[in-house]
């Protein structure tokens, strides 16, 4: 080999090297049919990809208790969209641990049979939402973007990415997306009593003060359903408690006797929800020899979020 050729060699491999380190446009999956579920992640290179969910646990519609409204609004936007009929982009809010994770991904179960598909994007993430949609405006499947904890501070790229996706963008909806997403905060941004102000100019010198009222509650209200969640009350938690104990596979006996302890730990946690119920009965169940392994029912969802909502 010549000079001139080892020169023409090591440049190809340079090129090839800097090429790898550079962001690529984001590719579809090879196989669509590996999972029902995704994950949008981003690489050190600043490449996006979706990642296969292999693992997503069982979670029923009838598992979940205590939400049956909710429930029947959720399921019945996702029914229309399964069946090409018009549904809402839904934004769940309410009490942390009430279940609004755990919903989406029992509508999942339910409806991946039928083509639903979800893809799992972080907030740090959303500024990629316009390049998701591309890659799955195509696909025959109905795709849930799905955003857990959603929740933005003042100036986070995010908000106006989110805003644009879901009513404001100069491109059509996508037939075949909607967004669902939870949080606990209903506006999505903080407020401030400042933001109330009657007065025709605010603190730090905005001229229209109530402006900035109209933008923090406009990306909310692009949502076309809001599904709130409120507190259990003390039977309510009980119930699910029992229910998270049963599945474990204790006996009636033995549930009724752990509601003392089950509401000792409520009133330590500082909280009466399903998550709470749930942990407390991985506790119980786990210093009672007779406890089973849960049920395959009722399981760990593993795959989507670690903080996911049972």
């Amino acid at each position: 080999m010549n000079p001139l050729e080892r020169l023409v060699e090591r440049a190809e491999q340079l090129m090839q090297r800097i090429e790898s380190v550079l962001p690529q446009p984001l590719q579809a999956p090879t196989d669509w049919s590996a999972a029902i579920a995704w994950r949008y992640r981003k690489r050190a290179n600043g490449c996006g990809v979706l990642e296969p969910v292999r693992h997503v646990g069982a979670m029923q519609l009838s598992d979940l208790q205590n939400i049956d409204g909710q429930k029947d609004k959720i399921a019945r936007n996702t029914e229309q969209f399964v069946q090409g009929r018009t549904a809402n982009n839904v934004l769940l809010t309410g009490a942390r641990g009430t279940g609004k994770s755990s919903l989406i991904r029992a509508c999942l179960h339910a409806y991946a049979p039928q083509g639903l598909r979800l893809i799992e994007v972080d907030k740090a993430d959303l500024t990629d939402l316009p390049d998701i949609v591309d890659v799955v405006a195509g696909r025959p499947e109905k795709f849930i973007i799905y955003c857990d904890d959603l929740s933005f501070e003042e100036g986070e790229p995010g908000y106006k990415a989110m805003k644009s996706i879901l009513d404001g963008s100069v491109s059509a909806a996508t037939p075949n997306v909607l967004v669902y997403a939870t949080s606990n905060r209903r506006h999505l941004l903080p407020e401030y009593m400042s933001d109330n102000l009657q007065t025709s100019k605010g603190k730090d010198g905005e001229i229209h003060p109530g402006e900035v009222v109209e933008e923090k509650i406009s990306l909310s209200e692009r949502f076309g359903l809001w599904v709130s969640f409120y507190p259990f009350s003390q039977d309510e938690y009980l119930r699910v408690v029992a229910q998270w104990l049963r599945s474990m596979g204790l006996p009636d006996d033995a549930i009724q006797a752990a509601e003392p302890e089950a509401l000792v730990w409520a009133l330590e946690r500082g909280s009466r929800s399903g998550r709470v119920a749930q942990q407390f009965a991985r506790d119980y169940a786990g210093r009672n020899e007779g406890a089973a392994a849960p049920h395959q029912r009722i399981a760990d969802v593993e795959g989507l979020t670690d903080g996911a909502e049972i």
